[in-house]
């Protein structure tokens, strides 16, 4: 009896860390559908692009409809999508705050309420959230509350989420990254960025892959909270 092929659902998958989940996965033999606000279309059958805005209930619908149409099932969702804004907290705008609530919070719970409604009916599935290392080692030198805000929430429900549904064959895990070398960092700035992790440089996508595979293979780990920060967590 063959195995079924897994299926993954990325989201933020355009760029960074998504963009190398994707590949990830696919070296891995999943499926995996893409999505993000301007994601391009692949050339690679087993990859399905779905664009929308992540902080919409309706590209919820969407990506897990059409992931159910192409794939059959839904294995695994990463939940990557965020925005990041740092910022004294005095000087955070009403359009800060809206644009990381949509994406950092509503993202993640309309995409995991759709997903979770789907692999519940399948008796499996995983979740994996991207946090931040700033939940837990605030840095003075990089302030961001709202980060700390709705990354903080993600990590807290993510607990819940896995007591909720752990005799039911759903898991849930977070994965909570240092800087990483991405796009959104240019060159320049690296040299300074290196300087806030106990080890002494950034981050690679692949250590994030990394992670996030582990995790999806970690049939006895749910409700973890995994640093992958090179040290920030534990303090300088």
């Amino acid at each position: 009896m063959s195995t079924p092929q897994k299926v993954a659902i990325v989201t933020g998958a355009s760029q960074g860390i998504g963009a190398a989940l994707v590949n990830a996965f696919r070296e891995r033999g999943y499926r995996v559908v893409a999505t993000s606000r301007s994601i391009a279309p692949s050339d690679d059958p087993d990859v399905l692009a779905v664009a929308g805005d992540i902080g919409s209930p309706e590209t919820a619908r969407r990506v897990i409809a059409e992931a159910l149409k192409r794939f059959g099932r839904i294995d695994t969702l990463v939940n990557n999508a965020g925005v990041f804004i740092a910022k004294p907290f005095t000087q955070y705008t009403e359009d800060d705050f809206a644009a990381k609530m949509a994406t950092n919070v509503a993202g993640f719970f309309h995409m995991t309420q759709a997903a979770v409604a789907v692999m519940e009916s399948q008796g499996t599935g995983h979740v994996v959230s991207i946090s931040t290392s700033l939940v837990d080692h605030a840095n003075s030198n990089v302030p961001s509350v709202i980060a700390s805000l709705t990354k903080g929430g993600i990590n807290a429900a993510t607990k819940s989420l896995a007591i909720e549904y752990a005799a039911r064959g759903l898991r849930f895990n977070i994965v909570s990254p240092g800087i990483i070398k991405t796009p959104m960092h240019p060159e320049a700035t690296h040299a300074a960025l290196a300087g806030l992790h106990p080890v002494g440089h950034m981050g690679e996508t692949s250590d994030i892959t990394d992670a996030v595979l582990y995790l999806d293979g970690a049939s006895f780990v749910t409700g973890e909270v995994l640093h992958v920060d090179g040290g920030q967590s534990a303090g300088h």
